[in-house]
């Protein structure tokens, strides 16, 4: 075999090594079935919290998610009506994940219209986090955080309404970590503004949902997520917890800084403000939505380098 057909087969094993990969499955969930039992809810007990697990988002206009089948997936949401701020956060029951593992999602976030300025009290938060109880309820500002029982978990705003729109917590930073910390990949910069979140934005609302909700016009601006199915990831590898979203790394945690509660992962709303919005159809469109969750194994790079010298091997051995 010639050395430029060698690197042909290099290449396709590595790909096919990296695919196969995903076979390691620990968890998964795609809401098609009523799995509610399956979960706990930690709800903070002072707002109006709303959670499904087993809604079909086409109600509101929401396409299928890309990463599965169907229109049924998990939705929350909190303070629609009570004038306090507070939030929710879910957990699948009894799971425990440790070692090098990823968790991916599909996430939709979804708010008052018009989008991008945004509407009545659109500017909330949707959560996901990973090294929780699973019993203690995570959102800005739960007296749970300090103590690790919240693990590590990362928020966005809905709206991109907030100065402080990507955001992360831990028992090193309860109160979130601040504007220029290392831990952004941005560089530091926690709002949509930043040239870095560019990558996000110009989505408009579906045409399903403005046909039932009218003041859904306009488009999101630079830096939110909103208005699309976004592929989330948080790599827990080398000793980090690392967020990203649709391929772009937006913060990164040493986890040797921190104190974790448990092994078990989260998903959360909450609202950012003790106001409640005024707008009638709140309830079903300032909203959190997930789908598809898969948690899987991330290979040692020393396994997984061993592997592919064996199958490159081969490879090499059929085509000579």
């Amino acid at each position: 075999m010639n050395s430029r057909h060698l690197s042909v087969y290099l290449g396709i094993g590595i790909t096919v090594l990296l695919n196969q990969s995903s076979f390691a499955q620990l968890y998964s969930e795609d809401f098609n079935t009523d799995h509610t039992a399956n979960w706990t809810v930690n709800d903070s007990g002072i707002t109006d919290t709303r959670v499904d697990f087993f809604y079909d988002y086409s109600a509101i206009g929401v396409p299928a998610a890309p990463s599965g089948i169907g229109t049924l997936g998990l939705v929350m949401s909190a303070n629609n009506s009570s004038n306090v701020f507070g939030g929710v956060s879910v957990s699948p029951t009894g799971q425990s994940f440790t070692g090098d593992y990823q968790v991916s999602f599909d996430l939709w976030q979804n708010y008052v219209g018009p989008v991008g300025p945004g509407g009545s009290g659109t500017t909330q938060l949707s959560t996901f986090g990973i090294g929780t109880t699973g019993a203690n309820s995570a959102w800005p500002g739960s007296a749970d955080t300090s103590s690790g029982a919240n693990g590590v978990y990362f928020d966005v705003t809905l709206d991109g309404g907030s100065s402080v729109d990507y955001r992360v917590y831990s028992s090193a930073a309860p109160t979130g970590y601040p504007e220029g910390d290392g831990v952004f990949s941005s560089g530091g910069g926690r709002n949509g503004s930043d040239p870095y979140y560019a990558v996000f934005g110009g989505d408009s609302a579906p045409g399903d949902q403005v046909t039932l909700y009218p003041g859904q016009t306009g488009t999101t601006d630079a830096g939110e997520i909103g208005f699309a199915w976004r592929r989330v990831t948080i790599d827990v590898a080398g000793g980090f917890a690392t967020w990203s979203v649709d391929g772009t790394p937006l913060a990164s945690v040493d986890l040797s800084t921190v104190v974790l509660g448990g092994d078990n992962i989260l998903f959360g709303h909450s609202d950012s403000n003790g106001s409640s919005s005024s707008d009638p159809n709140a309830s079903l469109l300032n909203v959190t939505l997930i789908d598809n969750i898969v948690v899987q194994v991330i290979p040692e790079p020393s396994s997984l380098a061993l592997c592919g010298l064996g199958a490159l091997a081969l490879l090499a051995r059929r085509r000579c």
